[in-house]
């Protein structure tokens, strides 16, 4: 698959994926300032974005997609970051292809399942009527009447445009996602370890990573190192973009 992506500076290899409904869009201010100390790529993961939908979707496509991407950009090693999903992305992949991870850096995430966290997201998501839908004030205003956050209202915003017959959609596969939702959200199953340096960032007020499922990132990335940033919560980069920027920094 020919995944959307944008690359920007020189150096060593930094790849970056984005999480659940997210978009490559999501990471560009970060990846120009990182761009300063390497080659940055971001992509749009398939059925996000601008890369081609599909009906399958699995961590094993997904991983198989990247492994595609490097093929194709001539990449042999490469940092890896990937947010929430695209966490649960780079750590398979790590797994399955050491040879080819430089570090790893995993943010707010752990290899663990996780029990349906996005069931009403996809309810808001249904209650809008993209056929008569007029304006983006609608969409945002059917959201904020399932979701209490203005954050993730926002976020998914920025999923939706208008296509080439000027109707709105949006910018992920909605019917993908949710069918494959049991997908996205199970745990990583695997008999190998990777024992190169991991960096696993969370959010002070995010619980996606805690003391139970700790114990599993020990023991699959023993050589790890984690970081909690204060004040912030799942979108841990979005929130404290210059905290979490020079976290990466320091551990690269």
């Amino acid at each position: 698959m020919n995944l959307n992506y944008k690359t920007f500076g020189t150096g060593f290899p930094l790849i970056i994926l984005h999480g659940l409904m997210g978009s490559m869009d999501n990471w560009q201010t970060i990846a120009k300032k990182l761009s300063e100390h390497f080659q940055v790529y971001i992509l749009d993961l398939r059925n996000h974005g601008r890369s081609p939908h599909s009906d399958e979707f699995s961590y094993n496509i997904l991983v198989q997609d990247l492994l595609e991407f490097y093929e194709q950009n001539n990449i042999s090693k490469a940092h890896l970051l990937g947010h929430s999903m695209g966490g649960k992305t780079v750590m398979q992949f790590a797994l399955e292809h050491p040879e080819k991870v430089g570090k790893l850096i995993v943010v707010d995430v752990a290899p663990v399942e996780y029990e349906d966290r996005h069931n009403i997201v996809f309810k808001a998501l249904y209650g809008i009527d993209l056929k008569t839908l007029v304006s983006r004030q609608d969409a945002e205003a059917i959201l904020r009447k399932f979701l209490p956050e203005e954050s993730t209202v926002q976020f998914l915003m920025k999923g939706l445009y208008r296509n080439d017959e000027n109707w709105f959609d949006w910018r992920f596969n909605l019917d993908s996602l949710h069918h494959a939702y049991l997908n996205v959200s199970s745990s990583i199953i695997t008999d190998a370890i990777f024992e190169g340096k991991a960096l696993f960032i969370k959010g002070e007020n995010s619980d996606y990573i805690n003391a139970t499922n700790f114990s599993k990132i020990i023991d699959l990335f023993p050589n790890n190192t984690l970081v909690e940033i204060h004040g912030a919560g799942h979108w841990v980069h979005a929130e404290k973009q210059q905290e979490f920027i020079e976290n990466v920094i320091t551990f690269l």
